[in-house]
Formats: structure tokens, sequence, C-alpha cells
């Protein structure tokens, strides 16, 4: 073989046509929506209920309710407590997992065909007939309020809680953790964990998602026998505030004396998932910061070497999450990254983006997105997305043409519609003996210190 061979890239190919798995949606006698994906290719099931309980619907002063009645759910039902719940998943070669983000509440397992029913059966008792033990709510509460006090140790942690807390309105719920802070997660009572699953956790709000080895008829019978007698109409939508913190620009630097780096976050609020700019965001993110390619790595990574990673993301959420650049640098690189992010958001809204970013972005993010795909789990978790976010149907088999159809105009205009310089919070956890003078020369904001709990230190 010649030398020449070895020097020449090859070129790529035409990506090959691609096609979702087909789906059904249906409806249970008791108004569950039901969205199956028969995948034969194993004999393998991954069964998701999505519930209208995610942490928007935590009541104020109870934030992570939400999240434990999710956690409490694997705890015990009315006929068996959770150590045996948990043995008879795995006699059946599964196991239960439950969550709550911040729009629903999540469960799931994946179980082969054979055992779907006896599964399914269980599954179902979890979901409507919890017993919430008292010793198990006092236990998950003294674990999130370990992961607090760690929390405060973990800079990178704490970089993304104290991020949301300045970038939010402070009457948002987003303004809060997820979980709960301290003092909310010590006030909540088994009562309220009752109170939120009574009027959340009904049959008319929630969806389940079948992918793998079954039928759509086979599984509507099924779910007819195990979920039928529950009961309850939707619950009524939550208005969330996403409203972003007042003011212009500004720094915070979050104390963590005598620390060698800093975590930086540069954010704003950003837009709802199922704004119709979507596409052409996610294009001018992904040049932006959001892959190893990206402006915005390259500049902090290669060419200044500040750090072995940056990035940006749009958090999607119903309402409008996050936009965020994120990196941990060492404390004397601080101000000089966080000019280079400022300068690469400014870059990215003064200019259009080359030819070649644009198809770089556009291959990769079309190219991937079929292997994204291969499983019963990740098939069934697009479903759940699609209906949690209400997307069209034919999302997934017009994703890649959507993607390859944005311009460098696009991703222009995207820029100058939703990054927003002037709304920036800069959040830096680190010791501010080493950052906060060169931040303040940066003129990028009035500068405040805080402690670990975002109590204010002075300016």
């Amino acid at each position: 073989m010649s030398t020449a061979s070895f020097a020449t890239r090859p070129l790529p190919g035409e990506p090959r046509p691609y096609a979702f798995p087909r789906f059904e949606r249906r409806t249970l006698s008791n108004g569950i929506t039901l969205v199956v994906a028969p995948v034969h290719r194993l004999p393998i099931v991954t069964v998701i209920a999505v519930t209208d309980a995610g942490s928007v619907a935590d009541p104020l002063g109870r934030e992570g309710l939400a999240s434990l009645v999710a956690a409490m759910l694997a705890e015990g039902t009315a006929s068996m407590d959770g150590e045996m719940l948990a043995l008879r998943f795995e006699r059946l070669g599964t196991s239960f997992s439950a969550y709550a983000d911040w729009d629903v509440g999540v469960a799931s397992m994946t179980v082969t065909r054979s055992h779907l029913a006896d599964a399914l059966a269980l599954f179902a008792e979890t979901l409507t007939a919890p017993s919430f033990p008292a010793r198990e709510l006092e236990r998950l509460k003294a674990e999130r309020l370990a992961e607090l006090l760690q929390l405060r140790t973990e800079p990178r942690g704490l970089a993304d809680e104290m991020m949301a807390h300045f970038v939010y309105a402070p009457e948002s719920r987003f303004a809060r953790p997820m979980a709960g802070g301290a003092a909310a997660v010590e006030a909540i009572t088994a009562r309220d964990v009752g109170e939120l699953y009574t009027a959340r956790y009904r049959a008319g709000g929630t969806t389940i998602v079948m992918a793998g080895d079954v039928s759509t008829d086979d599984a509507l019978a099924l779910l007819e026998e195990s979920f039928g007698v529950w009961g309850g109409s939707a619950p009524a939508p939550i208005a969330v505030v996403d409203a972003p913190s007042p003011g212009a620009r500004t720094v915070h630097v979050v104390t963590k004396a005598d620390a060698p780096q800093s975590e930086i976050r540069v954010a704003h609020v950003g837009i709802p998932r199922i704004h119709p700019d979507y596409f052409r965001v996610t294009v001018m993110n992904a040049v932006l910061g959001g892959l190893f390619s990206s402006r915005i790595n390259l500049n902090l990574r290669e060419r200044n070497a500040y750090t072995y990673g940056a990035r940006s993301e749009f958090d999607w959420r119903r309402a409008a999450g996050p936009f965020v650049v994120s990196t941990a640098v060492a404390s004397e690189a601080t101000a000089a990254a966080t000019r280079e992010i400022l300068a690469e958001i400014d870059r990215m809204r003064s200019e259009p983006i080359t030819e070649e970013e644009l198809t770089l972005a556009t291959s990769y993010m079309s190219g991937v997105f079929p292997i994204r795909y291969e499983t019963t789990a990740a098939i069934a978790t697009a479903l759940a997305n699609l209906v949690v976010y209400g997307l069209d149907d034919s999302y997934f088999d017009t994703y890649r043409a959507n993607i390859e159809s944005v311009t460098t105009t696009d991703v222009l205009e995207a820029a100058q519609r939703h990054l927003h310089p002037e709304r920036l919070r800069i959040v830096v956890i680190g010791d501010p003996a080493e950052v906060a003078g060169p931040l303040a020369a940066l003129d990028a904001g009035p500068v405040s210190l805080y402690d670990a709990e975002g109590s204010p230190l002075g300016s």
C-alpha cells in the first residue's frame, strides 16, 4: 500500500435513509394515554410511565417534594414493603426506577416479553398504591440533607445551583434547587407527600410508553388489566414563572477560599423546548459550544489551554430553561477565560458562521441521530419526550431534514434573537482573593461576593 493512501482522508458517503420505529397512540378506558412502538428485534419491552408531577408542582416552601414523592414510590405498596417490592421485581429480571424532573414524574422498567404481564401488574401496584412509609421518608430526607452538605464542598454542583439562583427571578421555581434546599426538605411531611401524590398522580394525567416486543393490541389489553381500576382526571396545568432576574449583566463570586481553580457559569434564561426556532438554536449552539469542535471549546481548550473542556447548552424544558456556558479553569485564568466566553458569544451574534462550521455541525448531528435509538429504552425515552413537550408525531422522521435545512443566516439570526449578552449572569465558584479583582477589571458588570449558601458578603 502506498504512503499516499494513508494521507488521504476518505470522504463520507451519503447518509443512509432512516425511519424512526412506527408507533401508535391509544387511550385506556380510565383516560391513561398509551403510546406503543412495536420493535421485535429482541424479546424485551421497555415501559415508561410519565405523570404530570414534575418539580414545578412543588408548593412554595416545600421545594423537593415532587422528587421525594417519586423516590418514595419504590419504598413499598399497600401489600408489601420496599425490600419485598425490589425482590419481586428482581425475580422477574428487572428493576423499578422513578424520579421527577422539572416537568414530569417518570417511572420505568425494562423486562423480557415472557415476564411482561407479571411485571406490569407489579409496576401498576407501585404507581397506584404506594404506602409512603414514614421511616423511609425520613431516610430519604436525611440523604438529601447530606447531599446538600456535600454540595457545599463540591464546586461543580454548587456552580449549577448558584447559576439558577442568580439567573431566575426570585419568585420562579427554577431559582431554587429541583431536589430542594435544606429548609424546604426539612419541612416536608408525610401529609405533604400524600397530598401531592393525590393531586398529581392520576390516570387522566398519565401516559404509558411501551417499546419493544409487544403489539399495540396486546399492550392495551395488558394495561387495561393492570391499570384499569386507577382513576382520576388530568390535574390542572401549572402556571410556571420563568422570568429572569431583573437588571443588567452582573458577576457573582461564590466564596470557596483557597480553591486552586474556579467553576465558571455564564448564563441567562433561554427559550422553551417547543419554540419555533428550536432547530436553528440547536445548530447555533452546536457551533458555539455544543460540540467538541465548537468555538468555545477550541478557544479555551486548544488555543489558550485554560481548561480540559468547555461547553454551552440550552436546558430544554416546557417553560424557558437556562442557556449556560460551563467550564472549570485555574484561578489565575478565571478572568481571561470569562473574557473569551463573552467574546465568543458576541462573535456569534455579530457575524455569520462559515459554511465549513455549519456543515461540520449539521453533518454530525444528522449522522449520529439514528444511532441514538438502537435500544428499546432509547426509543421509549424518545417517545416520552415527544409526549412531555407536545411534539408532532413526525418529529423524528423530519429531524434530519430540519437540521440540514438550517443556513448560516438562520444561525446568525437565532444568535441575535436568543443570545443576550446584556442579560448574562456570570457565576464563579472560587477564591475571591484570586478572582474578584481580575473579574472587576473585565468591566463585565458589577462584582458581588457570596457565601456557599448564596448570601451576600459585600462587593
